[in-house]
Order: structure tokens, then sequence, then C-alpha cells
């Protein structure tokens, strides 16, 4: 049975020099997502980040830094007593290629450090994810460390197609919106 979430977050990294990077798919999308309801995100420091809210949906980008994301997210939800299930987390993905995206409940973290410490704080792994796609740095033949690659700028080619992602998804999100993420990955994907 899939819940309608209550608590959406966007995994990223505060700070300027963070904010046009693939890392920082996560804000990206939050920002887009709150724009299009019309609320504004406001610092909350007992919750360690920027919340927005519109009736029961809360919208959370944690300031902790990326690899302390579970702090933010453990804190906002042993207040309000969200269930995991109520709970869709976006982030970058490096097995996907740049504008890819997939919806998934649970499994691994696939060594991503702000999940990884989101599944220790909810002692779960079992929350949706909306996977947005950002490449990996051996596809491209690149020496670079996957660090570097994460808190780098894309290539324009690959920033157009994370956006147009974005786009996708906002079109999805009545469906996401009312915890139907099955039809929502079918629409995002049907091949899959």
């Amino acid at each position: 049975m899939s819940h309608a979430p209550r608590l959406i977050v966007g995994l990223g990294n505060p700070g300027a020099e963070y904010e046009a990077t693939r890392h920082n798919a996560g804000f990206r999308f939050l920002d887009r997502l709150a724009q299009k309801l019309g609320i504004v995100f406001a610092p909350q420091g007992r919750f360690y980040g920027a919340l927005a809210r519109q009736g029961e949906l809360w919208l959370l980008q944690p300031m902790t830094f990326m690899n302390r994301s579970g702090q933010a997210v453990g804190a906002f939800v042993n207040f309000y007593k969200i269930a995991p299930q109520a709970i869709l987390v976006v982030h970058d993905d490096l097995d996907l290629q740049p504008g890819g995206i997939r919806v998934k409940k649970g499994g691994g973290n696939g060594g991503h450090n702000g999940l990884k410490d989101i599944q220790a704080a909810l002692a779960t792994p079992d929350f949706w994810r909306l996977r947005l796609g950002i490449g990996h740095p051996r596809q491209r033949n690149l020496r670079q460390p996957v660090s570097d690659f994460v808190l780098a700028r894309p290539r324009a080619e690959e920033g157009s197609a994370m956006e147009q992602a974005c786009d996708r998804c906002l079109d999805a999100w009545p469906l996401l919106a009312v915890g139907e993420y099955e039809k929502a990955q079918r629409l995002l994907h049907p091949d899959v």
C-alpha cells in the first residue's frame, strides 16, 4: 500500500559554492517544487534545515551537508512522528545517466552518504526515493574521484538533461503527491 508523502527531503549541500553542482540535484528539485506550489523555504534551526509547508506536506532541505542529512531528517521525523513510508527523498544518482529518473522504495544506498545517514537515522531503508541521474565519471572515462565529480558543475548538455528531468518530475507531481509512485514511474519511464 502506498502512502501520500508527508515529508519530501531534497538532498544537497548548503552554500553558494555548491548550488549548481551535480550533488545538489535534490535541492534544485525542491526549489522548483516549492515554486510550483507557491510556498517558500525558511530556516528552522531545531530541524537543521530549511522547511516549506503546504497543508500536511512538508519540504525539507537539510543544511547539515550531505553526509549528515540524517540529522535533519531524524529530528523532523521524530518530532512529527512521520512513518518512513510517508517520506520521499530526492537525490542525485551516479548509476543513472544525466536526465535519468527512477522512483523506488527501499533498497541499498548505492554508496550515497546522504542516503546512508538517513537510513541510519530512520533505522530502516524503507522510504521512497526519487533518483535523479547525474552520470558517473567512469562512463566518460574520467579519472576524477567520484567525490570531486559530484561536487562539480555538470557540462552544459548534462545540465540541460537534468533540468528536463526536473520538468518531467514536476509533470508527474500530481501522482507523486498522492503516493501513486508506481504510476509516476510508468509516466516518467514507460519502459521500466
